[in-house]
C-alpha cells in the first residue's frame, strides 16, 4: 500500500514531532469519516448526547503536543511509568478542554503507546519503519509492564464491562502488542486502498473489519453482551454483501448507523483502531 493512497505527504525524517503530528492527523481521518454507526462525526453526534464535532476538535487541539512528548520519552527509552504519567496528564487535558467529557481516552491510551513505540524503534532501526518493527518495541520495551497493568482490577467503566462479561480488554488488547490491529485493521485498509477503494470507502471498510471482531468494551458497556454480539453480526453482514464497495454501501452503513443511534450503541474501541490504523499507514508508509 502506498503512503500516497492516503494522501499523505512524504517525511523526510520521523522526527517525535513527525510521529505526533500523524496521531493528530490520523485521529481527525476517523472524525471526518461518515457515516458511521453510532460515532460522532463532522456532521452528527451518533449515539452520544454530550459531544460533537467541535468537542472532538477542542479535545484534539489540547492533545497534539501529548503526542509528540510521549513519541520524545519512547525515543529516550523511558519507563513505562514514565509513559503513563504522559498519559494522566494528558487525560487531564483533555477534560480541561471538553468540560469534562471522555473524547478521546482511549486513543491516549492505544496512540500514546504506538508513539512512543515509533520513538523507540526511529532510535533503533532509523526513519524508515515497518509495522512489525512497532510491535516488536512495544513488546521489548514495554511488554512485561503492559502484561501487569492487564492484571489490575479494572475501574473505568469499560474495562468493568469487559470484565463482566469475560472480554479481552483494551489493556490485554495492549499487552499482546494489539493483535486487532496488527492482524485485521491494517491488512484491511491495505487491501482496500489496493483495490481501489477511495480512502474514504477504505476507512470504512476497515472500522467494520475492526467491529467485527473485536470485543469492544465500549459496546459492552452500552449494551452488554447482547450489543456487542448484535454490532459484531451486523459488521460481518455488511462485510459478507460486499462492504463499502457494494452497490449501495454508503446508504447500507447510513442505515447501519441509524440503527446503532436507536439502540444507543457507540464502538469507540473500533475508532481508536481505525485511527492507530490510519496514523501507521501516516508513519510507516505501509507497502
Amino acid at each position: 500500500m502506498r503512503a500516497s493512497a492516503l494522501h499523505v505527504p512524504a517525511q523526510p525524517r520521523l522526527t517525535p514531532a513527525a510521529i505526533g503530528r500523524a496521531a493528530t492527523l490520523a485521529l481527525h481521518d476517523e472524525l471526518s469519516l461518515a457515516p458511521k454507526p453510532g460515532l460522532v462525526t463532522l456532521i452528527d453526534r451518533g449515539s452520544h448526547n454530550d459531544m460533537d464535532a467541535h468537542t472532538f476538535m477542542r479535545s484534539l487541539f489540547a492533545l497534539r503536543h501529548y503526542f509528540v512528548q510521549i513519541a520524545e520519552a519512547g525515543s529516550g527509552g523511558a519507563a513505562f511509568t514514565v509513559l503513563e504519567r504522559c498519559g494522566i496528564a494528558a487525560e487531564a487535558r483533555m477534560f480541561a478542554a471538553t468540560g469534562g467529557i471522555n473524547t478521546h481516552r482511549g486513543a491516549i491510551f492505544m496512540l500514546g503507546l504506538l508513539c512512543a513505540a515509533a520513538g523507540a524503534a526511529q532510535r533503533e532501526h532509523g526513519d524508515v519503519l515497518r509495522p512489525k518493527q512497532l510491535r516488536d518495541a512495544l513488546r521489548l520495551h514495554w511488554g512485561d509492564a503492559l502484561a501487569e497493568r492487564s492484571r489490575r482490577p479494572p475501574s473505568l467503566p469499560g474495562g468493568v464491562a469487559a470484565r463482566r462479561h469475560g472480554l479481552r480488554s483494551a489493556s490485554e488488547e495492549a499487552a499482546l502488542a494489539f493483535p486487532v490491529l496488527f492482524d485485521t485493521a491494517l491488512p484491511a485498509l491495505a487491501t482496500a486502498l489496493a483495490r481501489g477503494l477511495t480512502p474514504r470507502l477504505a476507512r470504512l471498510d476497515t472500522l467494520f473489519h475492526v467491529m467485527a471482531v473485536l470485543e469492544d468494551s465500549n459496546l459492552a458497556h452500552r449494551g452488554g453482551l447482547p450489543g456487542l454480539r448484535y454490532a459484531q453480526r451486523v459488521a460481518q453482514d455488511f462485510l459478507a454483501r460486499g462492504g463499502a464497495a457494494q452497490r449501495g454501501g454508503l446508504e447500507a452503513a447510513q442505515a447501519i448507523a441509524g440503527e446503532f443511534v436507536a439502540r444507543r450503541l457507540s464502538p469507540g474501541g473500533a475508532a481508536d483502531t481505525l485511527a492507530a490504523a490510519c496514523w501507521i499507514v501516516r508513519v510507516c508508509g505501509v507497502s
